[in-house]
């Protein structure tokens, strides 16, 4: 008789290391599962980060671009007064000349 309460008992036993067995394979299961969940999740922020870099930058160079359309602007009317006092000063110019013609070929008064 104590043989096989013997057996029953290593049974029991064995019963109770395979579920032990089985219940650390199924937490380790779990756990690769978390990781793999945690790897996408992680893999997905940086995809996120990525993407709001991503955008960032072409704010930033929309900015630059507006930043050099505004200086062209500002280079263009510095370009146009330029180009009008230059115009003033060549007209002034020709009056000065037209004015130093004509008392060089009206008669002198006696």
């Amino acid at each position: 008789m104590g043989s096989v309460r013997e057996s029953e008992s290593e049974r029991a036993r064995a019963r109770e290391r395979e579920r032990a067995i089985g219940s650390v394979r199924e937490s380790e299961r779990e756990r690769e599962r978390e990781r793999e969940s945690d790897g996408e999740c992680k893999r997905e922020r940086e995809r996120a980060r990525a993407r709001e870099r991503a955008r960032e930058r072409e704010r930033a160079r929309e900015r630059e671009r507006e930043r050099e359309r505004a200086r062209d602007r500002a280079m263009g009317s510095v370009r146009e007064s330029e180009r009008e006092r230059a115009i003033g000063s060549v007209r002034e110019s020709e009056r000065e000349r037209e004015s130093e013609s004509e008392e060089l070929t009206s008669p002198l008064p006696r």
